[in-house]
């Protein structure tokens, strides 16, 4: 398996990223999942448009579009991937013991697995977990996520997929790696982003494709309350595109299984795919 590190493809038992590197002494850096349809990496220029607001949040440089393009491709190339997941990270590079730059070049890192795909439903848990919805950084897809992956945990503990959290104003605002959409009354609403959730490409094509096929649709404050309400829920994001959510703490959302307007956003997105690839992207 390869990677492409710091603008070189190289073998992964190769790929090195020094002890003092900030992205892992203090979760310094920003990072892009996105997914591959035969050959073909979705989303691909609006995930690199986020990646370079995220770095400009962080005050990083950032490489040329071109240049992290360029990486994709040849990460898929070199290893033979048509169905893939991938990420691309970059950090602020080594530093000096504490929490000062060096000011050096970022590190970035470019990888591609094999997809595997996600379960057909979810089930949930709502998590104890806050998310910091005043936070300059909210909303900003850093590499700091131990709070997720707690939260995740929180939630594998209790025998469920997913954990769902609140912000710090009690207002519903995601899952640990997911937006989070809720159908009431035929309404589609789901968190807006002063909520302090992540700005998903997916929730925008799913926004996008629900106002194309007539429903109304709500980007707002919403309280917690709307999760015990909602007739469906669903998650979505770059690899698990929309994916039902079933229960929440052990309950049934709805009847327990997967709604009709979920199903029919989530064959709209599957034809959206369809299109584009046969559009060659």
């Amino acid at each position: 398996m390869n990677v492409w590190l710091n603008g070189a493809l190289v073998d992964h038992d190769e790929a090195r990223v020094s002890h003092a590197d900030h992205g892992l002494l203090v979760g310094d850096g920003i990072f892009e999942t996105l997914r591959v349809y035969e050959g073909m990496p979705f989303g691909l220029d609006e995930h690199l448009t986020r990646l370079f607001v995220g770095a400009s949040a962080l005050g990083l440089p950032a490489p040329e579009p071109a240049e992290l393009a360029g990486a994709v491709r040849d990460v898929l190339s070199a290893n033979e991937l048509t169905n893939a997941r991938v990420r691309i990270t970059m950090t602020s590079g080594t530093g000096p013991p504490g929490l000062a730059r060096s000011g050096r070049r970022p590190t970035v890192i470019v990888t591609a697995v094999p997809l595997v795909p996600w379960p057909a439903t979810a089930t949930a848990v709502l998590s104890l977990f806050r998310r910091d919805a005043q936070s300059p950084l909210a909303g900003v897809k850093t590499t700091s996520l131990a709070k997720s992956v707690v939260a995740l945990e929180e939630a594998r503990a209790a025998g469920a997929d997913e954990a769902i959290l609140l912000n710090d104003r009690g207002e519903l605002c995601e899952a640990t790696t997911a937006n989070v959409f809720c159908v009431l009354g035929g309404r589609i609403e789901t968190p807006a982003l002063s909520s302090g959730c992540l700005a998903g490409i997916t929730r925008d094509h799913v926004l996008d494709l629900a106002r194309a096929a007539g429903f109304d649709t709500v980007e707002a404050r919403l309280p917690a309350n709307v999760l015990r309400e909602a007739e469906e829920l669903f998650l979505t994001s770059s690899t698990r595109e929309i994916q039902p959510l079933v229960a929440l703490d052990g309950q049934p959302v709805g009847s327990g299984e997967p709604g009709p307007v979920t199903v029919r956003l989530a064959d709209a997105y599957t034809q959206m795919i369809r299109t584009a690839l046969a559009a060659g992207g």
